[in-house]
């Protein structure tokens, strides 16, 4: 059996990154927990940031779109008003959130992950709808101020929904926190590794 020397006066050798063990080959430069956790929250907190900046220009046509439409042309008509205006704050957001908040999520064919994006949006315009068609009539919100308040209202508990099932279903294409087969920390040893030379027939 050989023994490995080590030199007197040089301390023990520098260990590659790959470490020969009893069970395989552990990779020492892989991330530790800390460090995928910490990935894991810095995507996360990215997304959320470049989401905002989307909603901002969306909660402008949406809200501005809205307040043009029922206080002009559709005065009186407050359900047209936020559907046409919802309309288009969607399609802004459609082509702001594939195209830069979740590029890297994306893994379906465009006109599919149009369709669950539009139907999650659709769901959304109709929690905004309800919740200022609910206040207006029910509660009795009629002034200028309280609809623009109770529009605020609803596009924010709809921002909320949107989000989580952007994450959820839309853009769900890569999964940051789970780690890919070969990150398991130790990998299957090659085949003959470790087994000692026999003697040739």
């Amino acid at each position: 059996m050989a023994v490995a020397h080590v030199p007197l006066g040089g301390g023990w050798p520098a260990l590659p990154d790959s470490v020969c063990t009893i069970h395989g080959v552990v990779d020492s430069s892989r991330p530790g927990l800390f460090d995928r956790i910490r990935g894991i929250v810095d995507i996360f907190w990215r997304e959320v940031a470049k989401f905002g900046v989307i909603g901002a220009g969306g909660f402008i046509i949406d809200f501005g779109g809205f307040t043009l439409l029922f206080y002009g042309p559709l005065a009186g008509h407050l359900t047209t008003s936020k559907i046409i205006s919802g309309v288009a704050a969607t399609t802004f957001a459609w082509v702001g959130n594939r195209m830069w908040t979740f590029r890297h999520r994306r893994n379906r064919p465009a006109h599919h992950e149009a369709l669950l994006f539009f139907a999650v949006n659709g769901i959304g315009l109709v929690i905004s709808t309800l919740w200022l068609n609910f206040s207006h009539d029910q509660l009795g919100f009629t002034s200028r101020s309280a609809v623009s308040i109770n529009t605020i209202i609803g596009i924010g508990m709809a921002t909320v929904f949107r989000f989580w099932a952007y994450r959820q279903f839309v853009f769900a294409g890569e999964h940051v926190g789970d780690p890919e087969p070969e990150e398991a920390g130790v990998t299957a040893p090659a085949a003959g590794a470790g087994e000692e030379p026999g003697p040739r027939p």
